[in-house]
């Protein structure tokens, strides 16, 4: 893929670029990164960086997701409107990880399935992990593996 810029052509490669990482709030640390560990574990993900008693921040080679207790030592609180994606790369992932969500303690806002006007959109899954932040999953155009 290519983006012509000002009379210059920039390769553009395919890397996952914004955000850097997102975090959501928790009030119970353990609870939250063992339910983590489960769903993370769908996408090959594990734990990058512990802060005891803090945080726990995952992903593949640089943080991508971390769980954290609020810095300002408030209770956590979830955001109305705001989701955190996870990019899978099958349907079957996206199924695998809806599923694993609500066996490890989430709870389901949206089945896996095709979205979009005559189901021709992204194939997606929806949820709230056990103190209500929402994700999404899913999965663009044809399976990766």
């Amino acid at each position: 893929m290519s983006t012509a810029t000002a009379n210059k052509t920039i390769e553009v490669e395919k890397v996952r670029g914004i955000p850097g990482h997102s975090t959501v709030g928790t009030d119970d640390l353990d609870a939250a990164s063992a339910y983590y560990d489960k769903l993370l574990a769908v996408f090959g993900v594990g734990r990058l960086l512990e802060q005891p008693g803090r945080a726990v921040y995952y992903g593949h080679r640089a943080l991508e997701f971390g769980v954290i207790k609020p810095f300002d030592g408030k209770q956590a609180t979830i955001g109305n409107g705001t989701m955190v994606a996870f990019e899978a790369q099958s349907r079957a992932q996206v199924d695998e990880a809806h599923a694993t969500a609500l066996r490890a303690g989430g709870t389901d806002e949206g089945a896996p399935g095709p979205r979009g006007e005559n189901g021709q959109g992204p194939y997606c899954a929806y949820f709230r992990d056990p103190e209500g932040n929402k994700f999404l999953v899913y999965r663009s155009g044809p399976d990766e593996v």
